[in-house]
């Protein structure tokens, strides 16, 4: 008999032991209902999209930014579990999403809330989050122990999950821990070419300013391609604003092909899933590319791949790290900065070859945020830079890219 947690009231005190006990059958107003490949089934109020979605259900402790959460392409074939218990309350708008081609469009499967989303609050607000996590095809649950959950993951490692919304409360839960079960999961998932784009395209939107917007930089200094496994729009902004144009290539773009646009530089973007499914394409083409001498950033996904195409490995984590809040210590400068960051798997430090060394470490856990390689115009970060959501500490990085492209 799976285990279950019947919880609808928002309101309701919880027990951090709760998620361990048996339960009786669902509620009735239950109208949402997440199922754990362990057994555990949790009921809610469902939110967004009606139907059923499955996943690698994870926590993110970031307080601001759940759109920009949602859209980023990292996120796919993931449940998002917020663990600020009010979400909603700056409402959606189409600026904020951060996914850059159709195909990236389906980012986040699910979100998970502890309280129900709020009514919008804000003078950029043009949708509710429910309406917009309905039109995103977002299937949602609030009114549940998030808390709970969090503390599941954190001592079991991200589950398979099956989340569900049924507006007539018509719930089958035994099918819908099967749907768990069955699910492949994230590990050994090329995912990139689920989210990349299928054709080139051109890039100079710059950073969205407060007066006018986003803008374009019409007087681009220099020329970069960027390899898209995921890229988010805030990277590209980012480039613009140092000067830089960007040409975006599909993941499986060769690299005579990219070399033939006779860039200034190359940024591997950030992606979902395996680094190592997707480097089985990608590191050969990487490889090239450090060959050919060009100044190159990688960023997250594109730093695990670049991390392998060096030589080195890389492993699934248990929890992985997913917020606004972490802090990184930059090896070179000595200066800590916090940063936002979104990956379940990391590079092996100990498997780093010769002459490649790390840049950046995380202070949470030890584990690597980031890489050099001696002697050559090669840096890369396991974080975001472009820091969206959540602080503007490493918007640098950029800048160093752009210097070694000098």
């Amino acid at each position: 008999m799976p285990n279950q947690v019947a919880n609808q009231d928002p309101n309701t005190k919880f027990n951090s032991d709760e998620l361990s006990k048996n339960g009786s059958k669902s509620p009735e107003k239950a109208t949402g209902a997440i199922a754990l490949a362990d057994g555990t089934i949790v009921y809610g109020r469902g939110s967004g999209a009606t139907g059923i979605a499955v996943g690698e259900l994870c926590f993110n402790t970031a307080i601001t930014g759940y759109q920009e959460i949602l859209t980023d392409p990292s996120y796919c074939d993931q449940i998002v579990m917020f663990t600020f218990p009010h979400v909603g309350n700056v409402g959606a708008n189409e600026d904020d999403n951060e996914e850059s081609s159709d195909n990236a469009t389906s980012a986040a499967r699910g979100a998970v809330f502890r309280a129900h989303p709020t009514p919008p609050a804000n003078w950029r607000s043009k949708d509710h989050l429910g309406a917009w996590l309905r039109k995103k095809g977002i299937v949602g649950i609030s009114g549940v122990d998030t808390r709970a959950l969090t503390k599941r993951i954190r001592e079991g490692g991200m589950q398979k999950v099956a989340i569900a919304h049924a507006a007539d409360g018509q719930i089958d839960k035994d099918a819908l821990l099967e749907t768990a079960r069955a699910w492949s999961g994230v590990e050994g998932s090329d995912l990139a070419k689920t989210v990349t784009s299928e054709e080139r395209f051109e890039s100079k939107e710059a950073l969205w300013d407060i007066a006018d917007g986003y803008s374009n930089n019409e007087n681009a200094k220099y020329h970069v391609v960027v390899v898209d496994f995921g890229v988010k729009k805030n990277i590209l902004r980012n480039l613009a604003d140092v000067g830089a144009r960007a040409t975006v290539v599909p993941a499986t773009t060769s690299a005579d092909d990219i070399l033939a646009l006779n860039p200034d530089g190359i940024v591997l973007s950030n992606g979902p899933g395996d680094p190592a499914a997707t480097g089985e394409y990608a590191a050969p083409t990487i490889k090239a590319l450090i060959e050919s001498g060009k100044p190159i950033l990688g960023i997250c996904l594109g730093h695990q791949m670049l991390a392998l195409s060096l030589g080195a490995k890389t492993k699934k984590m248990a929890q992985g790290h997913h917020g606004a809040n972490h802090p990184v210590k930059d090896l070179e400068t000595g200066k800590v900065e916090i940063v936002s960051m979104n990956h379940g798997f990391t590079v092996d430090p100990d498997s780093l070859p010769e002459g490649v060394e790390q840049s950046h470490i995380s202070l949470f856990d030890g584990t690597n945020s980031g890489l050099r390689v001696v002697g050559k115009p090669i840096i890369s970060v396991q974080h975001h830079p472009e820091a969206s959501p959540g602080p503007q500490d490493s918007f640098y990085l950029f800048e160093r890219f752009a210097e070694l492209m000098n």
